[in-house]
């Protein structure tokens, strides 16, 4: 890949992901895969002022080896040193940047239960952790090529034709032309169009309708707000781009309210294995029947981990004639797959979704009826004959998007 069109990438990252402030810490977790990459964004955080970068490598195989190996005990275990670089992250409200390039299907073998059982101890130790960093720090996720990855997307082609391929989606998913910068500012101002066309309307309700089994209704938090694109941090109000690529607008329903089956349009990678072919029925807010193809137990266990696991944290919507879409390619990565039509989050909810969100607690967010549990899991419902209605308490019916895309 062109050096100078990495460069770009990630000045991109750094600059409009994270919008890297002087003085401030980075943490960067990523694989193995593409070191001279990393260099470069670890360069360009400390020529914006960053005070310290730490990388935070990972090697999937390795991952899976611990998995198999070590007891339950020992993965449910949060160490002081641990606790200790969670209390650092808040006192420093350290900035945070993945780039991801695992294996969709890289701990297949491993035991999905022992995993879960693991997070399910060790989450109500980092809570207390999450929530006090809750939208006060940047983050962004972005990606870079993996081996297996790329030649999961073209098993047909040698991996290094295979990688080179995938970067060159990455870039132009990413929007990294001649200005990418530029490019993200005029992104940013399209959707926030988008947000507030949809918040002057103060939808109670959506509904969502395809050919394909979809039919289902899902209720709207009457604080509630659309976002999209950049946010800002609370109390530095400092503006940053938590995903790259991301074409989304989306809110945080209200717990308890959807009803109807939703079918899922792509592959979800899960704990490093895929669930495929998929749908959920649900009622008064809560999945009670799920079926897959592939995985239906992970399914089965992702739903139970935590009460709130079966209630929505999110509803995003993408045109089906995005940008990601229109590569025609299953990336099978929820950054990219989860960006090229429509879908829903189960778990966590976002409480900067809510109206004048930080006057209330965490836990007044979720009184207020923002979703709590320890995941938060999207997955892509968005068809090429997808119909959603949007209905307001007086019960006027706005058709939002018709055929897949906007209708507005």
């Amino acid at each position: 890949m062109e050096q100078k069109r990495l460069q770009k990438y990630a000045e991109l990252i750094v600059q409009c992901g994270l919008n890297v402030q002087k003085g401030q810490d980075v943490i960067i977790r990523c694989g193995l895969d593409q070191p001279d990459f990393v260099a470069l964004t670890v360069e360009e955080c400390y020529k914006r002022g960053a005070r310290k970068v730490k990388v935070e490598w990972s090697y999937m195989p390795v991952s899976k080896i611990h998995y198999n190996y070590r007891s339950l005990e020992t993965l449910s275990e949060v160490t002081d040193i641990e606790k200790a670089e969670w209390q650092d992250k808040v006192d420093k409200l350290t900035c945070l940047l993945w780039l991801d390039s695992d294996d969709p299907d890289g701990l297949n073998g491993t035991d999905s239960e022992k995993i879960s059982k693991a997070n399910i101890a060790r989450y109500p130790v980092i809570k207390p952790f999450r929530d006090a960093l809750e939208n006060k720090y940047q983050w962004c996720i972005a990606a870079v090529p993996g081996k297996e990855w790329a030649e999961k997307i073209y098993p047909e082609l040698p991996w290094e034709d295979a990688v080179e391929e995938l970067w060159k989606n990455i870039l132009n998913c990413s929007r990294v032309d001649d200005e990418p910068i530029k490019a993200w500012e005029n992104h940013n101002k399209n959707l926030a169009k988008r947000c507030k066309f949809l918040n002057d309307y103060k939808f109670e309700k959506l509904e969502y309708k395809s050919s394909n089994g979809t039919d289902f209704t899902v209720g709207l938090n009457p604080m509630g707000i659309f976002l999209g694109g950049g946010e800002y941090t609370l109390g530095s109000n400092i503006y940053y781009n938590p995903n790259i690529p991301s074409e989304e607008v989306f809110t945080t329903p209200q717990r308890g309210i959807a009803d109807g089956k939703v079918v899922s349009t792509k592959p979800l990678s899960y704990q490093g294995k895929l669930i495929e072919n998929f749908w959920m029925r649900f009622e008064n807010g809560k999945v009670v029947e799920v079926y897959a193809e592939r995985n239906q137990d992970l399914l089965e266990k992702m739903v139970s981990m935590d009460e709130g696991a079966a209630y929505l944290g999110e509803c995003a919507l993408i045109a089906y004639d995005s940008p990601i879409n229109n590569t025609g390619v299953l990336f099978y990565n929820t950054l990219f797959d989860e960006n090229a039509s429509c879908h829903l989050a189960l778990g966590r909810g976002f409480n900067n979704c809510l109206e004048n969100y930080e006057n209330y607690t965490v836990e007044e967010c979720e009184k207020l009826g923002v979703n709590s549990s320890m995941i938060h899991v999207d997955f892509m419902i968005g068809s090429p004959d997808m119909d959603i209605v949007g209905i307001t308490k007086d019960g006027k019916r706005v058709q939002i998007f018709k055929n897949g895309n906007w209708a507005i």
